[in-house]
């Protein structure tokens, strides 16, 4: 789908701490020198002026400035960027400007500064508000840290808040569970992304898992966390509108939105990916990488760029409509594939509605079941 708009995705990989969990793109740095930092935002707005027209005449709809921490920016580096971005895509203003915050008190005290640059969403990674459990994450703040970090965006006048909570943590009982819920809808957040924790390859937790370390909530358990935490959220007033994602209604991330839906985002920064809309040789947009290696990015080396085939995009327009809890419509992807998704993907359709985890409309339009919903990293496999 392609609307004649762009969104902007900025990464800044620096972290304070490496959690043991994250296979992001980051570089950790306990304390990030001014130099280092004006290096990488000239080298943001080098890259910006060098793609910019790859998606010339678009109107500029988001801005994210995720990572890493973005945070650790001084707010003159973020409003160095929110301007060159806007300037870069002239027009109204874009419907949605984000920073992701960690709950450090460095970060806290520069968020009013944040917030006169133009940002006027914010996006905080608590996690959980039970001391041990963060430090079982492995996470740089403490609970009251994280409290104090959402009293100070909202005295800040942050258009929207949202924060961030991790489902079967090491350790994580339904009590505890009950308690982060609790805690967190008392600052009343626009938004709560709740992500059930994968150990993802090559992570620390990787490998303490390999070795036995690693407790973690069996599967049924899982399960269960992740059923309490929707009737909990959407019991307050948040509707789940994605497979991780709740909001009050018309606070729904737009940026993330642009994802799941296939539309054109310039990704810029170390490890950033774009997705390059449709044009001469690529009918489906291209897929640009960023070297994950600082060193390469500073350089301009190692960007890898795939064009995306039929084939590719069918599948993806399946498992990314499906994260919505909306789910895919049917007609929509016939006009930009010429037939419905059952004419590609019968097999695995008819194997999903069968176990349970899909449902199809008369019409053909697919959704996932609530039990799909839970396991919808294997479902997904299906189509890529």
């Amino acid at each position: 789908m392609d609307d004649a708009t762009v969104g902007v995705y900025v990464h800044v990989p620096f972290c304070e701490r490496i959690c043991p969990y994250c296979d992001f793109a980051v570089v950790r740095a306990p304390t990030l020198a001014p130099e280092a930092e004006d290096r990488y935002v000239e080298a943001l707005l080098r890259e910006l002026e060098a793609r910019r027209g790859a998606f010339a005449g678009r109107r500029l709809e988001t801005l994210y400035l995720g990572g890493g921490t973005p945070s650790l920016f001084a707010p003159g580096s973020v409003a160095r960027l929110v301007a060159a971005v806007r300037a870069a895509f002239p027009g109204p203003a874009p419907q949605e400007v984000t920073i992701e915050a960690n709950p450090g008190s460095l970060e806290r005290e520069r968020l009013p500064g944040f917030r006169a640059a133009g940002v006027g969403r914010i996006s905080v990674g608590i996690q959980s508000f039970h001391d041990p459990t963060l430090r079982r994450l492995g996470r740089a703040h403490r609970a009251e840290e994280g409290r104090r970090a959402l009293r100070a965006c909202r005295e800040a006048a942050f258009e929207a808040v949202s924060l961030d909570l991790i489902l079967a943590a090491p350790g994580q009982t339904p009590e505890l569970l009950a308690a982060d819920l609790e805690e967190a809808l008392a600052f009343e957040p626009d938004h709560v992304s709740a992500y059930e924790l994968t150990v993802e390859p090559g992570t620390p937790f990787a490998l303490a898992q390999r070795r036995g370390q690693l407790a973690l909530p069996d599967e049924e358990a899982a399960v269960r966390l992740l059923e309490q935490a929707e009737r909990v959220l959407e019991g307050a007033g948040l509707r789940r509108y994605e497979v991780s994602s709740y909001a009050r209604p018309g606070r729904e991330a737009i940026h993330n939105r642009r994802y799941w839906e296939r539309r054109p985002v310039l990704g810029l920064g170390m490890g950033a990916v774009s997705s390059d809309p449709p044009g001469p040789g690529q009918p489906y947009g291209a897929r640009r990488a960023n070297p994950r290696a600082l060193a390469a990015w500073l350089a301009g080396e190692g960007v890898e760029v795939e064009v995306i085939g039929a084939a590719s995009a069918r599948g993806e327009a399946v498992f990314l409509g499906l994260r919505e809890v909306a789910g895919l419509e049917a007609a929509r992807f016939a006009a930009e594939f010429g037939a419905p998704p059952r004419a590609f993907f019968a097999g695995p359709i008819a194997e999903l509605v069968a176990a349970g985890l899909l449902r199809e409309s008369a019409a053909g339009d697919l959704a996932l079941t609530a039990r799909g919903r839970l396991l919808s990293d294997s479902v997904f496999t299906h189509f890529v």
